[in-house]
């Protein structure tokens, strides 16, 4: 089903700035028995976006109504997504007068196969295409989405299921889908992602879940290198949680203490 503005329809207007220029945001999660997971992160994630790109505010009683309404089909496990866009209006760049916002929520199938990636882990390769330096738009999850679309790209010709990406710069940044956690002795890293890369919401919750665990845990802008001498890695999206990764082109990685942990604790703070 989807619904626009709390009405089932499936069209928008093609002067719709978020076809026209990728101008909105977006956010994708995981529904188990028939609620959204880390819902709160998710809202709070779409507000600081709405701010932060001056976006008419929506309904937000009405998007919770239709999250609501469309996670409840679930009895197991199915996905929800919320598409904001500022709406039709504006001559060319400029959002003058752009305040009828739209919101787009739908749902989907989970991906059964994460269930698989969850207990076996899966094998990345990494991009050679780098990301771009963003700091305007630096951890949010916005609608101007082709680099990713190219890394996938990429990642498929390499006959890889996912992959690691860095930045101009070099340093690690995430993988194409998702968040990207390395643990080296007591010490578990991920990237700063100020100046590219999305903070993920369970980015967020991983970061919360291991304040509170024996480890320290450093955001850190780290080359290549640092990533592939890891005693473990393991990637993260709302979707999906988290997955072990077993190698990156052929480096192996076989501990799972802090994925282990971390898991003990999902959903729990």
């Amino acid at each position: 089903m989807i619904l626009i503005n709390g009405k089932p329809q499936s069209h928008v207007e093609v002067t719709d700035r978020a076809l026209q220029y990728g101008d909105g945001c977006f956010t994708t999660m995981l529904v188990e028995t028939g609620r959204v997971r880390l819902w709160p992160l998710h809202l709070a994630r779409l507000k600081k976006t709405v701010n932060a790109f001056a976006i008419a505010e929506p309904d937000w009683q009405q998007l919770e109504s239709d999250v609501a309404r469309l996670a409840a089909q679930y009895p197991e496990k199915g996905g929800v997504k919320v598409l904001i866009s500022r709406g039709s209006g504006g001559r060319g760049y400029s959002p003058h007068g752009c305040d009828a916002t739209q919101v787009v929520v739908s749902d989907f199938t989970w991906p059964a196969h994460y269930a698989n990636w969850q207990q076996d882990g899966i094998s990345l390769g990494i991009c050679q295409q780098r990301l771009s330096i963003s700091p305007i738009l630096a951890g949010y999850k916005h609608l101007n989405r082709l680099e990713q679309v190219m890394l996938k790209q990429e990642a498929e010709k390499a006959g890889v299921v996912d992959a690691v990406t860095l930045d101009a710069n070099g340093a690690v940044a995430e993988t194409v889908a998702s968040n990207i956690f390395w643990r080296k002795g007591n010490t578990i890293y991920t990237p700063l992602l100020d100046l590219s890369g999305v903070h993920g919401v369970m980015r967020r919750h991983v970061i919360e879940i291991v304040a509170s665990l024996d480890y320290c845990l450093e955001s850190v802008k780290m080359p290549l290198d640092s990533l592939l001498c890891a005693d473990e890695v393991f990637i993260t999206n709302a979707l999906m949680a988290l997955v072990p990764v077993n190698d990156i082109n052929g480096i192996k990685f076989v501990e799972r203490d802090a994925l282990n942990a971390i898991n003990k604790r999902l959903y729990t703070c």
